[in-house]
């Protein structure tokens, strides 16, 4: 990378209007980066707290800090890792919660020229334990 402006990163949360996120904190047995309780103020990723009340609950972990690397597939990989992916349990489990989960990509593409690499095995996995892969490009 030679640039201090990272130009992917990946998300992943678990979403729904009855998400504890506790109950995932225990789950994956990693503490989230972002969580949020429907109904109640939340800190922001500037670590202030929000002036207006969540919308939803969700639980959420980031590769951004963890991971250098301008190409989406190591921000993938460290997350499949981290949360020990993928869970034969987890898409029962979100629907027995109605909850709903996904990888969320930043992709930096101001070039024009950079095509977002998401690996097919990776695709395969989201939906076969009921999650998506979004990219939100910039340009």
């Amino acid at each position: 990378m030679t640039n201090t402006h990272q130009l992917a990163y990946v998300s992943f949360s678990v979403a729904g209007d009855s998400l504890h996120p506790e109950f995932w904190t225990a789950y994956f047995g990693v503490p989230p980066d972002f969580s949020v309780v429907k109904g109640q103020r939340f800190k922001t990723p500037s670590g202030r707290f929000s002036s207006v009340q969540g919308r939803t609950g969700v639980w959420g972990i980031r590769s951004k800090t963890a991971v250098r690397s301008d190409s989406l597939e190591p921000h993938f990989r460290y997350l499949i890792r981290h949360l020990n992916l993928p869970r034969e349990d987890l898409r029962q489990l979100l629907a027995d919660k109605d909850a709903h989960m996904r990888f969320f990509c930043y992709w930096d593409n101001e070039s024009g020229d950079r095509v977002p690499d998401v690996p097919d095995d990776i695709r395969v996995m989201m939906e076969t334990m009921g999650g998506t892969v979004e990219i939100d490009e910039y340009r």
